[in-house]
């Protein structure tokens, strides 16, 4: 209990300052922030899967956040449910999608992301993005697949441990991310426990030489930096071992296995 009011406290502050701190101020509080401007392969990726899969969906945005993925959902043609722990975060994203037109299309909830208060098979389509980490996978898998219909699908978009550098970074600056988030960033390990309670898993790597351009980011010479980083990419993340070193992780699970099989 005390790691889940620590994680609501957490993004209940970040949302806090997303609204009331100037952009330059919440971007230098936190820095990090910095870092999703060379995801556009990895964002291209899942809205492509997601134009595929949402038209008619009833949808789970799984830790909603402040509702970016929600409002993706719902422009794809899904009917979307947000939940998160985080009380700010499901007041700004039913507020997004209220503004954006998606009232009716939409609602949101405070709930519990590893004790879901939904019926068996109530999901077509869950997104989690940059959530699993927050949370105890052993819990969280078998939740995902208990809401996930027979025939429905999760597209999981998230970090990678491997890396040494970046582990390096993530230790430095403890104050961007909890204590429990900081020691849970995905491994294999994490997929072979999503193994024992979907049947399909399939995976793609991104970012690797790409991170190399985020210190340049605001000067003329960022984008030549990207597209050679991005097309290095191409090449490294066809290697196994490099793919472990990838800042982040795709992977889509499908074919819920029944609690007999788990």
């Amino acid at each position: 209990m005390e790691r889940k009011l620590t994680e609501a406290e957490f993004h209940d502050t970040l949302e806090y300052d997303r609204e009331t701190l100037d952009k330059q101020a919440f971007l230098s509080k936190y820095s990090n922030m910095k870092f999703y401007s060379i995801t556009a392969r990895s964002r291209n990726h899942v809205d492509r899967w997601l134009r595929k899969n949402c038209p008619g969906a009833r949808a789970l945005d799984y830790c909603c956040g402040e509702g970016q993925v929600s409002l993706q959902l719902a422009s794809h043609g899904a009917t979307v449910v947000g939940i998160d722990i985080s009380p700010k975060r499901v007041a700004a994203a039913g507020q997004l999608l209220a503004d954006s037109g998606y009232t009716e299309q939409s609602t949101f909830q405070i709930m519990d992301a590893e004790q879901l208060d939904f019926p068996d098979d109530s999901f077509d389509v869950i997104v989690c993005s940059g959530v699993l980490h927050h949370l105890d996978t052993s819990k969280a898998f078998p939740e995902l697949a208990r809401v996930l219909k027979s025939t429905g699908k999760i597209i999981c978009i998230e970090a990678l441990a491997y890396n040494p550098v970046i582990h390096w970074y993530r230790k430095r600056t403890p104050h961007l991310r909890t204590e429990w988030e900081k020691d849970h960033i995905l491994t294999h390990r994490d997929l072979k426990t999503a193994r024992k309670t979907f049947r399909g898993l399939s995976t793609r790597y991104f970012h690797l030489a790409a991170i190399a351009a985020v210190p340049f980011l605001g000067k003329p010479i960022f984008r030549p930096i990207l597209a050679l980083g991005n097309f290095l990419d191409d090449i490294l993340l066809r290697i196994p071992v490099m793919r472990l070193l990838a800042w982040q992780m795709v992977f889509v699970l499908s074919s819920p296995r029944s609690p007999g099989e788990r």
